[in-house]
């Protein structure tokens, strides 16, 4: 079994150098230690200090220096078309209720969620369902949430 040693972003490291690749949705990419098995049967083990989050094209560098894509799992999405100010308003809901939200271009994007999806479309947005790899943002350095009330 190989280790990772580090982890590139998709702009840092070479296709050439895949010698398999690991598909995982978005709950699957953050982690602080898994064993994972490529499609093509490389077992490898990622164990950090601290819990990181693998984005899709990410690379896994292994103890031999090859390196395994990281794949974003295709999820049930919905695309959040709204402009200016109304983006801002919708965001603001969404974080509101502690919902994971990513951000494509102008848009947003969250997993299907029939009660959301009410509430933005009673909002004034578009959506767009549709199936792709999540990457939702991550929370601020420090700022995990992890704090403990309600919204009453």
């Amino acid at each position: 079994m190989h280790r990772v040693t580090s982890i590139k972003s998709a702009a840092d490291w070479n296709a050439a150098q895949v010698i398999d690749r690991v598909v995982l949705d978005a709950d699957d990419r953050n982690r602080r230690r898994i064993v994972l098995t490529g499609e093509k049967g490389t077992e490898l083990l990622l164990d950090f200090e601290k819990p990181v989050s693998l984005r899709d094209g990410d690379g896994l560098v292994l103890d031999n220096g090859a390196i395994v894509a990281v794949v974003g799992a295709p999820e049930r999405l919905v695309e959040i078309c709204a402009h200016g100010v109304e983006s801002v308003r919708l965001a603001w809901h969404l974080g509101n209720r502690h919902t994971d939200v990513q951000i494509v271009g102008e848009h947003l994007r969250i997993r299907r969620d029939h009660v959301l999806e009410d509430m933005l479309r009673g909002l004034g947005a578009l959506l767009i369902p549709l199936e792709a790899a999540f990457d939702p943002e991550s929370p601020a350095p420090g700022k995990e949430h992890d704090h403990g009330h309600d919204h009453g």
